[in-house]
């Protein structure tokens, strides 16, 4: 391939995060020249394999499919702009099939997607009890799953999952305006077009001191249980100042893309005039938490995404209010925590399943979810309070200039 017709697939393969593993390492494999590549027959995610062998349909959600290849949501189908690029390049390899000949069909929520068959019936049950014809909905993976199981599916609408990673998902009311690395595009289980943030590190660090705190009690003879131990040091960061007192971290065991960082140091920073307190020292740390999380929704808020509401699910968000309100400051939005939140893809997938067979006539997913599942929903939302957004920003003035103590850190620790 040559140096001018690779350039022209630039857009589609400035990938950040692993979501579209399955057609760049077809591409790759493409300009390795590998041998396999005309025999190619079907590509496809783990969701659509598995989906494939129960009912014989080579299909997948449009959410899942987006991991795959982009997807035009205007169509909810594969771009077909990039498409054509890509079987250009196959044309000038003299590669006999096209993009769309191996990639699976794509549908949305409520579609039929096939019935159990009777080979896939014995799969799941070798001894013959299941019998054959459940009608089966399209297959999605962890992100419209996750979606559909925190009712995140509307227009400025969002979920972010915090623990020892974290992310977070926005559907977006219209595309972004141009590629971000540090943006990952899918789209919702109706292919509403989703923006994601991902941060490799995000309670580890945290973790990592509770336990320290956890040994110095020990030490002392006191008896305190994690979770008792966990909640009194997280309202201490309630205490805090409100931009922590001068003091800076980073949670950095493992490498940022969205700042640029291959690795990660851990590091806790502060000057002689920094008011190093308890509360201080805990709030600096869950603001840290979010720092790099905050960077990439940065980006969103320049293409003036509007977000009416988070809901927030993961260990982070355990103690009840400060991680809320911690989140609720760095992102100026109201963060809602649901008795349900924590249920995951295993009941997002069930609720697709039941939406294809119980939905009314043209009534859409969100319509089900907000009316029939979530509408007696408990949960508690929290606004966030000016002056702890205002001790955010400062925070993230501190954290983005102090970015190369963590490149030193880097550099100089191996």
């Amino acid at each position: 391939m040559t140096g001018q017709a690779a350039e022209k697939l630039t857009d589609l393969f400035q990938f950040n995060i692993p979501q579209r593993w399955s057609i760049a390492h077809l591409y790759q494999a493409i300009l390795n020249k590998e041998s396999h590549i005309g025999d190619i027959s079907h590509l496809t995610t783990l969701a659509g394999y598995v989906h494939w062998k129960l009912t014989g349909q080579k299909v997948l959600g449009v959410g899942e499919a987006s991991g795959m290849f982009p997807i035009d949501s205007k169509i909810n189908d594969y771009d077909k702009r990039m498409v054509g690029q890509f079987n250009e390049q196959l044309k000038a390899e003299n590669i006999l099939w096209k993009l769309e000949d191996i990639l699976p069909k794509v549908l949305i929520a409520g579609d039929a997607a096939g019935v159990l068959t009777g080979e896939g019936a014995k799969l799941l049950d070798p001894s013959g009890q299941l019998q054959a014809g459940v009608p089966l909905c399209p297959p999605e993976g962890d992100a419209g799953t996750g979606m559909v199981a925190t009712n995140n599916v509307a227009e400025r609408t969002g979920n972010v999952s915090a623990g020892t990673s974290v992310f977070a998902m926005i559907v977006l009311e219209k595309a972004l305006s141009k590629l971000y690395p540090e943006i990952d595009m899918v789209t919702t289980p109706t292919g509403k077009p989703v923006a994601m943030v991902h941060a490799n590190n995000c309670t580890s660090d945290l973790n990592a001191w509770v336990d320290v705190f956890h040994e110095f009690a020990k030490a002392m003879g006191v008896v305190i249980g994690e979770s008792q131990l966990y909640e009194m040091l997280y309202k201490q960061g309630l205490a805090g100042d409100a931009e922590a007192g001068g003091l800076l971290a980073y949670n950095y065991f493992s490498g940022e893309s969205i700042t640029n960082f291959e690795e990660g140091r851990p590091v806790f920073v502060r000057t002689p005039e920094s008011r190093f307190t308890l509360a201080n020292f805990m709030r600096v740390h869950l603001f840290s938490a979010l720092g790099t999380l905050k960077l990439g929704m940065d980006i969103l808020f320049q293409e003036k995404v509007q977000l009416d509401q988070l809901l927030g699910h993961g260990g982070f968000f355990k103690t009840k209010e400060v991680g809320q309100k911690m989140m609720a400051a760095a992102m100026n939005v109201p963060v809602s925590v649901m008795e349900t939140a924590g249920e995951g893809g295993a009941w997002g997938i069930a609720l697709l399943a039941a939406y294809m067979i119980r939905k009314n006539s043209n009534e859409t997913l969100e319509a089900y979810l907000s009316g029939k599942v979530f509408a007696n929903e408990k949960g508690t939302t929290i606004a966030p309070d000016q002056k702890d957004m205002n001790g955010f920003a400062v925070f993230m003035e501190r954290y983005k200039k102090g970015l190369v103590i963590e490149r030193a850190a880097v550099d100089g620790l191996r």
